[in-house]
């Protein structure tokens, strides 16, 4: 899989002797299994001023970073879509491929913490222009997968558990596509249920591999006239997985929100080819930071 980076690069609540707002680079490495050492994940910042907002600003902290950690992303994701363009040259430049994503659990409670530790205890810190690092996402309307990954009528679908216990295995499962985080990110004990979807589907492994290529972010269940279970990929896209066609899919998907919600957002995607099979097409490990 290589090395993952999660990137953000906009302004700060702290103003500069002119006061302008200062803007900041932050790089951080994403987890990408169940047992990860958090502490030696790569982190880097850098802060500029409003006049140096630009790409090549963000292209050198980019080759600063990776000068500091002696490696070259095999990707990265980011979730600020305003700053799309800037970013996708900076990376181009430096030959990085680049992925708009929510799929920054990382950075996001990176971010989530300078806020609260960090940026207040900085000179020049603002409390009227703290909220210029808020994380929100826009929300769109789920669409079917593609027509040639629907599977027969024979493919099925199950809303189940497992404890986080039961995940701290997951390395030495048959997987074939994966990725996962140290469930101590989740603040969550060994004892808590997490929920999670799995396709059962005579085309496993095609299904599995077009959404390797997508950025994973989460599980929501979409109430209404017509509830639903949606996967959210990228900043902004959503995909119908399965109709919740009856009053205990209902049920049942209400407890799926729940359960969820007392995991802290982390739950879990997967695919088989069968119920009887002892190996899985993909299992992704999620979080809901919604949740």
């Amino acid at each position: 899989m290589g090395t993952i980076w999660e990137l953000d690069f906009y302004s700060r609540p702290i103003l500069d002797e002119n006061k302008k707002k200062k803007w900041e680079v932050l790089i951080c490495e994403s987890p990408t299994d169940i047992d990860t050492d958090l502490n030696s994940l790569f982190r880097y910042s850098q802060f500029c001023s409003n006049s140096e907002v630009n790409s090549l600003t963000l292209k050198d902290a980019i080759s600063n970073a990776i000068a500091s950690s002696g490696k070259i992303p095999s990707k990265v994701r980011f979730f600020r879509r305003q700053m799309n363009n800037m970013i996708l040259k900076s990376c181009e430049d430096l030959g990085i491929p680049v992925f708009p994503s929510r799929h920054t659990y990382t950075l996001n409670k990176w971010i989530n913490q300078r806020i609260t530790s960090f940026y207040p205890e900085q000179e020049g810190y603002d409390e009227n222009v703290k909220l210029a690092v808020s994380i929100q996402y826009p929300q769109t309307n789920p669409i079917n997968l593609p027509d040639a990954l629907k599977g027969d009528k024979q493919d099925k679908w199950a809303l189940v558990s497992l404890t986080a216990g039961d995940l701290l295995d997951m390395n030495e499962w048959d997987i074939s596509f994966h990725e996962a985080f140290p469930l101590e990110m989740a603040e969550i004990k060994p004892d808590t249920k997490i929920p999670g979807l799995i396709i059962f589907s005579s085309r496993a492994l095609p299904l599995a591999a077009w959404m390797s290529g997508l950025e994973l972010s989460y599980l929501r269940i979409e109430q209404g006239v017509f509830p639903r279970v949606c996967l959210e990929t990228g900043v902004s896209d959503s995909w119908v997985l399965a109709n919740l066609t009856d009053k205990n899919t209902v049920t049942e998907g209400e407890g799926f929100e729940q359960t969820k919600k007392d995991a802290n957002g982390v739950h879990f995607l997967a695919i088989q080819s069968s119920p009887d099979s002892e190996s899985f097409a993909a299992f992704w490990l999620l979080m809901d930071q919604n949740s």
